[in-house]
């Protein structure tokens, strides 16, 4: 009966969304720039608000309560991770707000004299990114609501992609940023609730580690999983938000540097205060049931066996909100880079001003599409996430810190970062010993890939397009976006 329930609120929540987002992007000017970056102009309370929202995702809802259900307070390792992350970007990179960048390609283009080939690659990795973090989505809200909705997983999945991919297609990145923050809210109040009502449950934090291995109950769980797999989760986490194109469109559309950083810097304060939420309802979902076969239904077990209906409707709200709003930002960002830079790939051309928004609707679809077939392939949230980061975006943290701060990198040392990068992940997944020892790829994939980006840069010959050239070429090229939809609106864009 229960079952019944769940499925229903989760239909009706979706629904409320859909008119929600539709309402808040009426006003929409229905170009490319609006419906891709919300005109450039996001207010600060919009900009914390669909940041924490992306940030409380599906790794840090089901993945990490999952992670701390099996290894205590190591659980906390991923908001750590995350908050870190989202503070060095507010100090290192909202200062590119000034460009006028519409995607990290053109980002990383530009530090190495908007070179095309840096760009190309950078584009198709971040596409592959973007799907693979809408995959993770997917995969996290499917196993969710097919615990709680008594509903099968294949099933499931499609309802999660299709809930949060057509208020996106109807309202663009405007209809994103609002039903963030709306998102951000509920969220917050159902994990501190559930917190709060799972300790009560197993008698205050002395009744946490009943049922669990002593070494998890130790700080960051580090006796359980190791030091070095500690800082390696941490870290991980952390590349990926500097990495993520969904982070990136958050600085682009902001309403100046000092906005976007301060944005940054509150949600990175939150976020931090947050990382422990997750460890403490995954540790009291093990002291009340160890037996779970995947320790990813710790949260929707908690939910749904534990706590009283009204609680699991509101935490299946909250639940689902964080997978949602995290998924329709990785679509949007998507989308940016299919339209801005693949398209060019494959066209020699921008698209028209007139067709953006048409096309986004259709590039929505198809990268949905794409993603959920991806997490028909995977069951476990942290796995999934942590060899995707290290594989495709290792390489483009390494590109966007030496790009950002060291004038002599060039395209030569660019390209061969990425490659550098994505091969020792990958040798790293395929050699079980080093896996064990590491824990996931992405210390070893950061180091080889900046040394070997320092070195390729040393050897060649230095750019010789000047920034001022770079920026040039990269504004030159998405005119065409801009103009052609109303000369005059392009020309106030240009100065913004």
């Amino acid at each position: 009966m229960n079952s019944h329930v769940f499925l229903g609120a989760f239909i009706v929540y979706v629904i409320v969304m859909i008119v929600f987002g539709a309402w808040v992007s009426r006003k929409s000017r229905g170009n490319g720039d609006d419906f891709l970056l919300g005109g450039r102009s996001v207010p600060i309370f919009l900009t914390i608000g669909t940041t924490v929202a992306t940030m409380v995702g599906t790794g840090s809802s089901m993945g990490a309560v999952g992670f701390g259900y099996a290894n205590g307070w190591a659980g906390a390792l991923y908001g750590i991770g995350g908050a870190i992350g989202v503070l060095l970007l507010a100090f290192w990179f909202a200062p590119v707000r000034r460009f006028r960048f519409m995607t990290m390609s053109e980002e990383l283009s530009y530090y190495v004299g908007a070179n095309r080939w840096v760009r190309n690659i950078v584009a198709v990795l971040i596409y592959i990114a973007c799907i693979g973090w809408l995959g993770a989505h997917i995969l996290g809200g499917g196993l969710y609501l097919s615990w709680m909705a008594g509903i099968d997983l294949t099933t499931a999945r499609v309802l999660v992609a299709l809930g949060f991919g057509i208020y996106c297609v109807i309202g663009g990145y405007m209809a994103v940023i609002w039903t963030d923050t709306v998102q951000a809210v509920v969220l917050f109040v159902g994990f501190i609730v559930m917190a709060i009502i799972a300790l009560f449950e197993v008698g205050g934090f002395s009744g946490l580690g009943a049922n669990m291995d002593v070494a998890a109950t130790s700080f960051l769980g580090i006796d359980k999983i190791g030091l070095i797999p500690a800082i390696s989760l941490a870290a991980v986490i952390a590349v990926g938000v500097l990495a993520t194109p969904s982070y990136r469109q958050r600085i682009y559309s902001g309403n100046s540097v000092g906005s976007v950083r301060k944005s940054f810097v509150i949600t990175g304060i939150l976020y931090l205060l947050f990382s422990i939420i997750p460890a403490i309802i995954g540790m009291a979902t093990h002291a009340l049931n160890p037996g779970l076969d995947n320790s990813n239904f710790a949260f929707p077990f908690l939910a749904t066996e534990i706590l009283p209906l009204w609680l699991g409707l509101l935490l299946l709200v909250a639940g689902l909100s964080a997978t949602m709003s995290s998924a329709s930002s990785d679509a949007i960002a998507g989308v940016s880079i299919l339209l801005r830079d693949v398209y060019v790939l494959f066209t020699g051309h921008t698209p028209s001003a007139r067709k953006v928004v048409g096309l986004s609707r259709l590039a929505l679809i198809a990268t949905i599409g794409l993603a959920l077939l991806f997490a028909l392939t995977s069951d476990n949230v942290i796995s999934y996430i942590t060899s995707m980061i290290a594989t495709v975006m290792a390489g483009m943290f390494v590109c966007g810190v030496l790009g950002r701060f060291w004038p002599r990198y060039n395209w030569q040392g660019a390209i061969a970062t990425l490659i550098a990068a994505s091969a020792t992940s990958l040798a790293v997944i395929n050699v079980d010993s080093w896996s064990m020892f590491w824990g996931n790829p992405s210390i070893p994939a950061v180091l080889v890939a900046l040394i070997v980006g320092v070195v390729v840069s040393l050897i060649t010959p230095a750019s010789k397009v000047t920034p001022e050239q770079a920026l040039k070429i990269i504004d030159d090229e998405r005119e065409r976006m801009e103009l052609e939809a109303d000369p005059a609106e392009a020309i106030g864009a240009k100065s913004a």
